[in-house]
């Protein structure tokens, strides 16, 4: 038996007026995930736990069958592994967004956030903000690496996990200074915020940007801090060889933090324009040389929706559909052997509230040979008026694997 999650990251939505009041999945054109939907299992699912922020660390540790109250550290340890930096136990990592600030204000604090992704920077052209970064402001505790895209790492020795972070997605447009580390405990991070504007907003690779019409990395943001992760072996719970296909330094981590194997890919960017049909082929390539479970993990639909892209989100939606699950699904079809596929989100990142929200999404689970009662198209509403709703995502592969 073989194995396939397609994970549409963010893909649930809410109906959008100018798309007839659908959402995106109901207007996207999917005849491989609605043709599965008739014959499958399909529900909804709460991958978030009540009082836990609606992450895709937490998420997809959720979908991967582990408990996201006992193993979630925050995202960017995970990132760090994936990147291959090692951390001592007196080490914490923390997110490091380049994002668009707002300049005309003259405080800091008054500036508004125009971009969590800068207009999703360049890897080429971050790299290079990072490294001026680390010059000014790393020293012998404290160093920042480079990561994907906006995406980067701090690790930093001897500070607290558990300060309370804003989320910089969660507050696209508006004033930052609400939103900024405070007090004695939050000092040393906004001392890192406040000179890291003054080092990047002029800086060549922004100017450059300007010159191109696009936005600035005018600043650091950090946030999501964690000590080192510690997972059980997915492959030794589930007795499966697993492999994990991700642009996203978050997945792979999880990936390797649980013994599996991550994959990458040329061309995947974690955006829309990612390398679909490189995915698809990474997957058929896995189950060729021997892994029993693939899981594959599309960013696309929720930078799409932190970003109120509309037509793109369905864009993605049906590019995920016509370059990834169709073509890993007639391979599987043609090797005559016996598989099962999950297709879901992991959260809503629903266009008109540009960041996550904690609501169930949508699943389908088709086994090959075994008809279930389904439903005419996979969608938000079609999954929920089944009446299948499972409270805690870290079962959902439970009700997929037969143990």
């Amino acid at each position: 038996m073989k194995y396939l999650v397609v994970l549409a990251d963010g893909m649930a939505d809410l109906p959008l007026e100018a798309l007839g009041n659908q959402t995106p999945m109901e207007a996207a054109d999917k005849p491989t995930m609605d043709m599965l939907a008739k014959h499958a299992y399909v529900g909804t699912v709460s991958n978030v736990p009540a009082g836990m922020v609606p992450e895709s660390d937490t998420a997809n540790l959720a979908v991967l069958s582990y408990d996201p109250k006992v193993y979630s550290k925050g995202r960017s340890p995970l990132e760090a592994m994936s990147m291959g930096l090692s951390m001592s136990p007196d080490d914490t990592a923390i997110r490091c967004n380049v994002v668009t600030l707002s300049e005309e204000e003259e405080r800091y604090e008054d500036k508004i956030i125009l971009d969590h992704s800068a207009d999703e920077i360049t890897t080429e052209e971050a790299d290079q903000l990072i490294k001026a970064i680390d010059a000014a402001l790393g020293d012998e505790n404290r160093h920042f690496y480079t990561g994907i895209s906006y995406r980067h790492c701090l690790i930093w020795k001897n500070v607290p996990s558990d300060y309370n972070f804003e989320r910089p997605h969660d507050h696209l447009g508006e004033h930052i200074g609400a939103y900024l580390p405070k007090g004695e405990a939050g000092a040393p991070y906004l001392e890192l915020m406040k000179k890291s504007y003054d080092i990047l907003n002029h800086h060549p690779v922004n100017e450059a940007r300007r010159a191109r019409g696009l936005k600035p990395a005018n600043s650091i943001w950090l946030w999501s801090p964690g000590k080192k992760p510690q997972l059980p072996d997915f492959n030794a719970k589930w007795g499966l060889r697993g492999a994990v296909i991700s642009a996203v330094d978050l997945i792979k981590g999880i990936g390797i933090c649980a013994g599996m194997k991550s994959i990458d890919v040329e061309g995947a960017t974690g955006n829309v324009h990612t390398n679909y049909e490189g995915k698809a082929n990474a997957a058929i390539e896995a189950f060729k040389s021997g892994d029993n479970f693939v899981y594959i993990h599309v960013e696309g639909p929720d930078e799409c929706g932190h970003r109120a892209e509309m037509e793109n989100k369905v864009i993605c939606i049906e590019k995920i559909d016509h370059l990834i699950l169709k073509p890993v699904y007639d391979y599987l079809m043609r090797t005559g052997e016996d598989f099962t596929i999950m297709v879901l989100p992991d959260h809503p990142t629903p266009i008109v509230r540009r960041t996550h929200t904690i609501d169930p999404v949508p699943f389908l689970i088709w086994k090959k040979g075994k008809e279930e009662s389904g439903v005419d198209g996979f969608s938000e509403k079609n999954a929920a008026q089944t009446g299948v709703y499972l409270a805690h995502g870290y079962d959902l592969l439970s009700h997929m694997i037969e143990k």
